[in-house]
């Protein structure tokens, strides 16, 4: 199973800050909850990371 592997789940995503300064992202699926925190500066790479691969998601999507 990979990162093009589609399965059927629906799943909450939930992104803010804690009260120690961390930035957590919450998954909420049923019964399965993932906390992941990071800081400010893992938070600004994950965010780096994810408009690089929007935009190259964007650019398959025109051809």
């Amino acid at each position: 199973m990979g990162i093009n592997t589609e399965r059927d789940i629906e799943a909450n995503l939930q992104i803010g800050p804690t009260t120690e300064g961390m930035v957590r992202l919450f998954i909420d699926a049923g019964e399965l909850e993932i906390p992941m925190d990071f800081s400010p500066e893992e938070a600004e790479e994950i965010a780096e990371e994810i408009r690089a691969a929007a935009g190259r998601a964007r650019a398959l999507s025109e051809k």
